[in-house]
């Protein structure tokens, strides 16, 4: 069995394959990707997602709703063993034939496709489910088009999922999801005012071509590099009391004491608790924020039970 993580598509073993961008892994890719993992499962073959990468500045599918780490955890969360992955460019300009002559049938040896209705690929998306079946069974690749989830009337999208984030809709957002959103960058040095004022915070940056929610505080869990659970209350803003530029992740953990620098932190965003405000002093900053971590402390444990 290939490795988990890897994105080499050259192992001789059959696979069982979804396809898509999966931006956000949402319930409708849910439905795709566990389609896939069954099959794997029924019929002894490996499962695997393919998809592709964009350039770290592309907004060609919107926003990233979830960055590349977490996507694949998701996915291997739900038994996915090979993650594929070209970069955009390998894949653009290939007809549709020539996409599932070398991609499908020679480099990802697959024996059966996933992918939802409104799937499309080749060259300006010339290809579609109709296409994909015709061209699939030339090469003995059994075929599954997977319906659209709906929820309320409405199909589940990236693009309606972007819109509760941006929204604040934490909570509808995360339900959509099927986990909560987070998000994972590395913990990097700011300007180390928290420590100074009793609330020593992490930093973490969105990267060009992320979607950044509702400016806000929000009631948040933090995972740790070692596993560990903590209660968090994040703030997605500018500082507007220190006169802050840029928007900045910064995350007080009220019952953690150590270094994280430089770590890989998970923060999951639990809700929306009230909007950033521009404080007099730092008096009031202070006790805005202990009020939020003491919200986050209350629902961290009730969360445990």
């Amino acid at each position: 069995m290939q490795k988990q993580g890897s994105s080499n598509a050259n192992s001789a073993q059959e696979c069982s394959v979804a396809l898509g961008y999966f931006d956000g892994v949402h319930m409708g890719h849910r439905k795709v990707i566990s389609q896939a993992v069954q099959w794997a499962k029924q019929h002894h073959l490996s499962s695997a997602v393919f998809t592709f990468e964009l350039p770290q500045d592309s907004t060609l599918k919107g926003q990233r709703i979830l960055s590349v780490t977490e996507k694949k955890r998701r996915m291997f969360e739900m038994g996915v063993e090979k993650y594929i992955s070209p970069a955009f460019q390998q894949i653009q300009e290939m007809s549709p034939k020539a996409f599932v002559t070398e991609y499908l049938k020679n480099q990802c040896h697959a024996k059966a496709v996933f992918c939802g209705e409104n799937f499309t690929f080749g060259k300006g998306k010339a290809g579609n489910t109709t296409l994909l079946q015709q061209l699939c069974q030339e090469n003995e690749i059994v075929v599954e088009i997977i319906p659209l989830a709906w929820e309320n009337g409405q199909a589940i999208s990236s693009t309606r999922i972007r819109q509760l984030l941006q929204d604040g809709q934490m909570e509808h957002a995360n339900q959509l999801l099927g986990q909560p959103y987070c998000v994972d960058y590395p913990v990097e040095h700011g300007k180390g005012n928290g420590k100074v004022w009793g609330f020593p915070t992490i930093n973490q940056l969105f990267p060009k071509g992320s979607l950044i929610p509702k400016q806000g505080v929000y009631v948040t869990r933090v995972q740790l590099q070692d596993g560990s659970w903590h209660a968090g209350a994040t703030g997605l803003g500018n500082r507007p009391t220190v006169s802050g530029e840029g928007i900045t992740c910064e995350t007080f953990l009220p019952e953690y004491q150590g270094d994280l620098y430089g770590q890989q932190v998970r923060v999951e965003f639990c809700r929306y608790l009230k909007p950033t405000v521009k404080f007099n002093s730092v008096e009031e900053l202070k006790q805005y924020v202990f009020d939020a971590a003491d919200v986050a402390v209350k629902e961290f444990y009730a969360h445990q039970k």
